[in-house]
C-alpha cells in the first residue's frame, strides 16, 4: 500500500523547551516538514537552531498525527540529531522502517523538536523488549553530578600534566546489575587523534560521529540474555567467541561460519541469528556493532597520548620495557589484567581495575577485543577509516590476561581469522550515532 501522507509543507512549529537544563536556552525555529512524494516516501524536516557558540545539543523528535502521538523508533531518523550546533539543519524520517508504512494515510502528521542536553550514559535493560517502558534510560551530566546515580568523579586522568576534562560514573561498578541484566554505554564525542605509538601531537585520524561505547566488555550473562543461553559466569568477560558468532552465522556450534551477505566494510549488515543481530532486534537499536579499529584506539586512549591510558606511562620504551623483568609494568598493574597480574589464569570479572578518562574499563588487558576491520599491515588515518576492503583476518586490540604488558598498550595491533575462538578473546559494543 502506498503511503499518502505529508504531501504539503508545514511551515510553522513551536518547539517545546520544557525540561531543557541548558544555561543559554537554545531555541528551535523555522521548522518545515515535507514528504518527497511521489518519487520517495522519505520525509524531510528542516529547522534552525539558535544557541551560543560552541554549545551543542541533541534534538528530541516527537511525532503526531493530529493530537495522537506516534511511536517512531530512533532508527527511523537520520541527519542532524546529535551534538548539533548553531545554524540551519536537516533531519530525514524514513516511514518504511516503521509500522506506519502500510497503515494508511497520516493526513495531520507533525513533529515537535526540542533541544536536550547530550547524555553522558545510555542504559539498556536486556530484560525488556524494544519499546518497553524504561527499556532505555539516559543519564545526563547534571543528573550524575547531582548524585542521582551514585558515586562519580571529575577529571581523574591527566595527560602529560594536563587534566582530561571528563566526568565518570564510578558507581556503575557497584553490584552486578550493570554487568548482567543491563548494558551501560558512555557517550564519546567525535574528534581527532594520532594513531600508533608515535605521539608527536599531529592528529592523523578523525572520527566525525559521536558514539556510545560499552563501559564494560560484554559479559557472560549479557551474552546469555541476548542469545537466550544459560552458561558462563555472570560478570566474567565473555570469551571464547569468534567474529562470526558475533556478527555472522553462529552455527555450527562452537565454530561459527561465514555469511557472504555480511561483510564489513562493504556493508553494515549482520546476520539476524548472530549476537549482534539478536541484540539489534531485542533493543531496537540498529547501530549496535563492534568498533572499527580507529574507533577502538580512540576510545581506549580517551584523549591520552601515553603508552597506556593513565596519561602518565610515558613513551613506549620507558613506559613498557625495562621495568622489573621487562614484561611487567607498574602503570598497567592498576589498569588491566595481564600475564603478570596476581590473578588466576582466566578472563576476569569486568570493572575490577581503574577506568580511563571516559569511564571505560578493561580497555587494557583482560580479554582481547574484536574490531570490525580486516587486518592490514598498517592502519590508515583520515576521516572515519574503515580498514582494508578485504583480507583473511580481523583485527584484535587491547591485549589480554595471557599476554605481557607490551601487548596491552593503546597502539598495539593484532589479528586472527574470523573463525578463531579462544579463552583470551572477547569484545566490546559500540553504537555509532547517525
Amino acid at each position: 500500500m502506498k503511503m499518502t501522507v505529508m504531501k504539503m509543507a508545514m511551515g510553522f512549529l513551536v518547539a517545546s523547551l520544557a525540561g531543557c537544563a541548558l544555561a543559554d536556552d537554545p531555541v528551535i525555529s523555522d521548522v518545515v516538514v515535507r514528504q518527497r512524494w511521489p518519487w520517495s516516501r522519505l520525509v524531510d524536516i528542516d529547522y534552525v537552531l539558535m544557541c551560543e557558540d560552541p554549545q551543542s545539543v541533541d534534538i528530541a523528535v516527537t511525532a503526531y498525527n493530529g493530537s495522537s502521538p506516534l511511536t517512531l523508533p530512533e532508527s527511523s531518523f537520520s541527519g542532524d540529531l546529535y551534538s548539533v550546533s548553531y545554524g540551519i539543519h536537516h533531519i530525514v524520517w524514513d516511514p518504511t522502517v516503521t509500522s506506519y508504512t502500510n497503515s494508511g494515510a497520516l493526513p495531520e502528521f507533525r513533529v515537535a523538536l526540542a533541544p536536550t542536553p547530550a547524555p553522558l550514559y545510555m542504559i539498556v535493560d536486556l530484560t525488556k523488549s524494544a519499546g518497553a517502558a524504561d527499556q532505555i534510560v539516559y543519564v545526563t551530566e547534571a543528573a550524575l553530578t547531582n548524585d542521582q546515580w551514585g558515586a562519580w568523579v571529575r577529571n581523574p586522568v591527566t595527560n602529560a600534566g594536563t587534566a582530561v576534562q571528563s566526568v565518570i560514573w564510578t558507581g556503575v561498578t557497584n553490584g552486578t546489575t550493570y554487568k548482567t541484566d543491563k548494558l551501560v554505554l558512555r557517550r564519546v564525542p567525535a574528534g581527532s587523534y594520532q594513531l600508533g605509538d608515535t605521539q608527536n601531537g599531529t592528529p592523523n585520524a578523525t572520527l566525525t560521529k559521536d558514539m556510545y561505547v560499552g563501559v564494560f566488555e560484554v559479559t557472560q550473562q549479557q551474552w546469555n540474555r541476548v542469545m537466550n543461553s544459560a552458561s558462563g559466569a555472570d560478570t566474567q568477560a565473555k570469551h571464547t567467541v569468534c567474529y562470526w558468532e558475533i556478527r555472522e552465522n553462529p552455527l555450527p556450534a562452537n565454530l561459527g561460519s561465514d555469511d557472504p551477505a555480511v561483510n564489513w566494510p562493504s556493508n553494515t549488515a549482520v546476520n539476524e541469528t548472530s549476537f549482534m543481530g539478536k541484540l539489534r532486534a531485542k533493543t531496537g537499536i540498529s547501530e549496535f556493532d563492534l568498533p572499527t579499529e580507529a574507533q577502538w584506539e580512540y576510545l581506549c586512549r580517551a584523549k591520552t597520548t601515553t603508552v597506556f591510558n593513565d596519561g602518565t606511562a610515558g613513551a613506549y620504551y620507558d613506559g613498557v620495557e625495562d621495568r622489573n623483568n621487562g614484561n611487567t609494568n607498574d602503570f598497567l598493574n592498576a589498569l588491566g589484567w595481564y600475564k603478570f597480574s596476581p590473578q588466576p589464569a582466566a578472563a576476569q570479572p569486568v570493572g575490577g581495575k581503574l577506568p580511563n578518562a571516559w569511564g571505560l574499563y578493561d580497555t587494557h588487558g583482560n580479554v582481547w577485543e574484536w574490531c570490525l576491520d580486516w587486518y592490514a599491515g598498517s592502519l590508515a588515518g583520515g576521516s572515519d577509516p574503515a580498514g582494508a576492503v578485504s583480507g583473511s583476518a580481523r583485527v584484535m586490540r587491547g591485549g589480554g590476561w595471557l599476554h605481557a604488558a607490551s601487548y596491552c598498550r593503546s597502539a598495539f595491533r593484532s589479528s586472527n581469522a574470523p573463525s578463531y575462538r579462544n579463552g583470551i578473546l572477547g569484545f566490546r559494543l559500540v553504537r555509532t550515532l547517525p
